[in-house]
């Protein structure tokens, strides 16, 4: 799966400056939807189209540290361009400011039109602090006692003449525009379960935020005795099957961090967030990288792989532009689905906080945009994305240990052949690469896909020394290997 996310609100924001008019979901242009159309996406994640609280948008108003992040990323901000975090739910409705639940579908027939399937965000763990649930299901929530309240106001709220937690993960500060659901009262889960079947009801799939904070184990470790007893089955093993009853085919992503990608596959993810080999792009080299792709292909094609996102800094203000398009390379022709990001592909570097409804006008790096028009038109067709996988053994000389830097793999898709290879350093490297399938006799054409060049290479060379490459930094070969037929 290929997915592409938008930041909902000041997506159409941006489209209604340009219309001159407003522009909803039901309103968005055809020739918007003809462009997302074109790159060859299979789905589209909007990003924050819930009903969001109004209590939480003030809240986000009158945080300091907040309001920093706000201004480094508007120059001109003013208080109303504050919209209210995604993730602090009033209620599971669009929006109406965005067009409402009309406005939804009429985007989802727009995406399904072009062959786009629709992601939106589920978020297990928190709702707003004006959610109904507070009112009509206190038992739902994570309580506390007068004195917590006074002792620690950042951390619990009043609400409706209780003491309710805001929502946390264990290793930070709460947030303070939610509040926490109890994960292990069989309530909760059950509304969980209906809440999705009505989500299941307006798009193809969920991505689920911060999904490991309802594995049972964190659950305890997070609020102890104040969730009470631990139930037997696990909050994920109980609501994706119950979805599945009525959803067969729904599609379920985790945000998943602390090394539990495997453990939340297990649980019945479809997919989830690769954060260690974004965090090895960011502040490793080529051997912790190869290292990180030697897992099992089962386990990997079940990783979404990603260089940004909303949570994340700017590729192209933390990677630079060379650097960027080597971990694009990688990220997207390795197993697993690939995430990328409103903004990517023209090397925007303003990190937009989600609270906001507008961005700043940022210029388009009009290259590295060509380039990714390139790469995802070369990973739609044949064995770049399909077939098995393989990572390359790389060999070098005694006197040249660039090789170290090389990264290699193969995929071969009926008689399809593809072969990657990246230099993940700052230096020019050298190396010999040896794919695992074996090149009989005659000549053998390799196509560069991004640089459209072609060399021709003998097949008792290859199948015996293996490729020679010579690479500049960051540089890369993105290959379609064929035979040339002999006459």
């Amino acid at each position: 799966m290929i997915l592409y996310e938008i930041h909902t609100w000041a997506w159409l924001t941006e489209l209604s400056r340009q219309s001159g008019s407003p522009v909803t979901l039901a309103t968005v242009p055809a020739s918007e939807w003809d462009r997302l159309g074109a790159w060859g996406f299979d789905s589209i994640w909007l990003m924050g189209v819930w009903e969001r609280s109004p209590i939480g948008a003030l809240i986000a108003r009158e945080e300091q540290g907040l309001e920093a992040s706000y201004r480094a990323a508007l120059p001109d901000y003013q208080r109303d361009d504050v919209c209210g975090s995604p993730y602090s739910i009033r209620r599971y409705s669009v929006d109406p400011r965005l067009g409402g639940p009309d406005g939804l579908a009429k985007a989802r027939e727009n995406l399904a039109g072009r062959g786009l399937g629709l992601i939106l965000d589920f978020v297990p763990n928190h709702v707003a602090p004006d959610h109904p649930w507070l009112k009509e299901h206190p038992e739902y929530f994570i309580h506390g006692a007068d004195e917590d309240l006074i002792r620690d106001p950042a951390s619990f709220m009043a609400s409706y003449g209780n003491v309710v937690a805001c929502g946390r993960d264990p290793y930070f500060p709460a947030w303070t525009d939610t509040a926490q659901l109890n994960a292990f009262r069989p309530e909760p889960r059950r509304a969980a379960v209906e809440t999705l079947w009505s989500v299941a009801q307006q798009c193809d799939g969920v991505r689920c935020d911060m999904a490991m904070l309802l594995v049972n184990r964190i659950f305890e470790r997070t609020w102890g005795l104040r969730a009470g007893t631990m139930p037997s089955t696990e909050y994920w093993k109980e609501v994706i099957p119950a979805v599945r009853s009525r959803h067969q085919d729904f599609t379920f992503i985790a945000e998943a961090y602390w090394d539990m990608e495997w453990e939340l596959q297990q649980q019945g993810f479809d997919y989830c967030y690769d954060k260690r080999l974004y965090d090895r792009l960011e502040h490793s080299g080529a051997a912790e990288i190869r290292e990180h792709l030697s897992a099992s292909t089962g386990y990997q094609r079940k990783l979404l792989r990603f260089i940004e996102n909303h949570d994340e800094p700017r590729a192209a203000a933390t990677l630079g532009a060379g650097r960027s398009k080597a971990a694009a390379v990688i990220v997207s022709t390795t197993p697993g689905a690939l995430l990328l990001h409103e903004g990517q592909f023209e090397g925007h570097r303003i990190k937009l906080p989600v609270q906001l409804r507008r961005r700043p006008p940022e210029a388009s790096d009009c290259a590295l945009e060509a380039f990714y028009r390139r790469l995802l038109s070369s990973i739609r067709r044949g064995s770049l994305r399909k077939g098995e996988w393989q990572l390359c053994d790389v060999a070098g000389w005694r006197d040249n240990e660039s090789y170290h830097n090389v990264l290699a793999w193969s995929r071969q898709w009926g008689e399809e052949r593809s072969l990657v290879v990246v230099n993940w350093s700052g230096a020019g490297s050298q190396a010999q690469v040896r794919a695992p399938w074996p090149a009989a006799g005659g000549k053998y054409v390799l196509t560069d896909v991004i640089r459209n060049e072609e060399y021709l290479r003998d097949g008792e060379e290859l199948a015996s020394a293996g490729l020679y490459v010579d690479l500049g930094p960051w540089d890369f070969h993105v290959f379609r290997v064929s035979q040339v037929p002999a006459t």
